[in-house]
């Protein structure tokens, strides 16, 4: 059985949260994508890039990689108002040289932010507890 088919354990929530969720694709070159993965790693990402996600309030964030396809998930404080977050942590030290540190792997414009880079999705399906509210 492929270890990605197992799932991965999530923390229960003591509070409200927001699950929003966004996707970016990347070049279609192995060798860039391997390294795009390496950057990525708990040793190598830039620890003020960790501490501005933190600081405009993001709870918790992962990104998944299919092909060429990025899906992220980040989850908020139910009440966070995720575009004014966004517009901030654009602000913060280095966030714009790691946003151009990793363009070289994305299709996306030079100069862009992480906002304007991580396309919303579409919610299309949720199944959920019908003891829970709905949405």
């Amino acid at each position: 059985m492929n270890p990605n088919d197992q799932g991965y354990l999530i923390d229960p929530q003591p509070t409200s949260r927001r699950r929003y969720c966004r996707t970016l694709d990347l070049r279609d070159d192995q060798a860039l994508i391997a390294e795009y993965r390496l950057r990525h790693s708990a040793d190598r990402i830039w620890p003020e890039i960790l501490a501005g996600i933190r600081q405009v309030g993001i709870l918790e964030m992962e990104i998944y990689l299919r092909d060429t396809r990025l899906f992220m998930i980040l989850e908020t404080p139910a009440d966070l108002d995720l575009e004014a977050a966004m517009e901030r942590l654009a602000t913060l030290p280095r966030q714009q040289e790691w946003e151009d540190y990793m363009s070289v792997f994305q299709l996306t414009k030079p100069g862009a932010s992480s906002a304007e880079k991580w396309q919303p999705m579409e919610r299309v399906f949720h199944l959920y507890n019908t003891a829970e509210p709905g949405q």
